[in-house]
């Protein structure tokens, strides 16, 4: 009887064991790793601009979960803006966004990537040509050519910037000669040789600037950003439409020994947030320009112009000036140029083939 107890005990020890060793099997012990936590700094203090910046990084942290983190600082917080690319360069940052005008005095093909001449484009088929006409590479290289730390990744494409605001409506292009104007990037050269007198302001100087008289017009972005910069409390003529900066977006930049230390599919998750993110910056913030500008003329007594086609015209002319300088005293610049021209010529001419006249079919229903 003593034989069989004990033999029966140790079965269901065996069996408990057994249980307890397959249970364990089956739901190892692992320790939490530690997310990876990336520091970006942005340009924007914050406005429309600061929540696409946010915009981007809840879609990486939507798709890398506790893995992967973005410490999204508003600007100044570590360096100033003009020094954000040689921070995330030195690994003082991880991470940056920005718009290539803030970093094109390294460089003036810097500013080819979004706020270059127009050749009958907008910043999507800009887009397109980094993505599918061989940009990408051409900024690769120019990367390499300035020994640069750096991979970056663009996004958001805008809407062409309005020509701005100014004391009184323009209606010719005669009018702007010796106006003090701010813009920033290659625009600067194009209205210099249309005759102004071009200062490069940071965003939130610009209205005190207008408002003392250091400056007699200028520009920022967008109807939404303009109205939070109380633009509208210095000036009542706001001129849309331009080709100064007609095809602008963001950059998206890491430090590339940090980036590609991450695992692949990190790096996929933080290019592919980029690309996710151009969809939502349109419908977002073309809804929001649109609100804007309608509270401007409605409830803020701003008066809304299209800029006369002879401004747009002495631009275009101005632009064939800078940019056949430019690409004479640099063979690069010449290269990038030649790349979007064949580009945009292809492309365009589907387009503009294509695509019925939407603005005939709005006066059909608005007038």
């Amino acid at each position: 009887m003593t034989d069989k107890l004990n033999r029966r005990k140790f079965l269901k020890g065996s069996a408990l064991a057994a249980t307890a060793t397959a249970g364990t099997l089956a739901a190892p012990s692992i320790a939490n790793a530690e997310p990876t936590v990336l520091k970006m700094q942005a340009a924007w203090g914050g406005g429309i601009f600061l929540e696409n910046a946010q915009s981007y990084v809840e879609r990486v942290h939507a798709m890398a979960g506790d893995d992967l983190k973005i410490d999204l600082l508003p600007v100044n917080s570590v360096v100033k803006t003009s020094q954000m690319q040689d921070a995330v360069h030195r690994g003082v940052l991880d991470a940056c966004h920005y718009v290539p005008a803030y970093w094109y005095s390294k460089s003036k093909s810097a500013s080819l990537f979004g706020t270059g001449p127009c050749f009958g484009w907008s910043s999507q088929e800009v887009l397109g040509w980094v993505n599918y006409g061989g940009g990408q590479e051409l900024f690769d290289e120019l990367m390499g050519s300035l020994q640069l730390n750096v991979v970056s990744f663009f996004n958001s494409p805008m809407p062409a910037q309005p020509l701005g605001w100014f004391k009184e409506e323009i209606k010719d292009a005669s009018q702007m000669k010796g106006l003090k104007y701010r813009t920033v990037g290659l625009a600067a050269d194009v209205l210099l040789e249309m005759g102004m007198s071009v200062v490069q302001l940071p965003g939130g100087e610009i209205q005190p600037a207008m408002k003392s008289g250091l400056i007699d017009a200028a520009e920022f972005n967008n109807p939404t950003s303009d109205r939070d910069f109380g633009m509208q409390d210095v000036s009542k003529d706001y001129h849309l439409a331009s080709f100064h900066q007609s095809q602008e977006f963001f950059e998206v930049s890491f430090n590339k020994k940090r980036f590609e230390k991450l695992p692949a599919e990190q790096q996929a998750i933080l290019k592919y947030a980029s690309e996710a993110e151009n969809s939502n910056f349109y419908w977002h913030n073309t809804k929001r320009y649109s609100d804007d500008l309608k509270t401007l003329r409605d409830e803020q007594g701003v008066n809304i112009h299209r800029t006369p086609d002879s401004v747009m015209l002495e631009q275009l002319k101005a632009w064939d000036i800078v940019v056949d300088r430019l690409s004479g005293e640099d063979p690069f610049f010449a290269k990038v140029v030649a790349s979007q021209k064949a580009y945009a010529k292809d492309v365009m001419n589907y387009l503009n083939l294509n695509q019925p006249d939407y603005k005939l079919a709005y006066k059909h229903y608005f007038g």
